[in-house]
């Protein structure tokens, strides 16, 4: 009577498991080109497309830079969240 719902369990967590494990690999996926996408010594994101490297009144670079930014830490708390999840099942 007992290994039923057990089992279910088991099945359950496994679902779980590749769920969190499919969204693993498209948040790396993500993060890497999210990465790539930051600006060198010089130029960057914002010199593609031609808006300019001058310093914003913060101190920043230019607000395609400051979004890009906050977009790369978003995924990486999300990666690492992912990750510590994985860990615990």
């Amino acid at each position: 009577m007992r290994s039923r719902p057990l089992a279910r369990a088991r099945a359950s967590l496994r679902c779980v498991e590749a769920i969190l494990s499919a969204s693993l690999v498209l948040i790396s996926a993500l993060l890497i080109a999210l990465v790539l996408m930051h600006s060198g010594r010089d130029t960057g994101l914002s010199g593609a497309f031609g808006v300019g490297t001058g310093q914003g009144p913060l101190g920043g670079g230019s607000l395609v830079e400051r979004n890009l930014n906050r977009w790369t830490i978003a995924i990486a708390i999300l990666y690492l969240a992912n990750v510590i999840a994985l860990l615990k099942i």
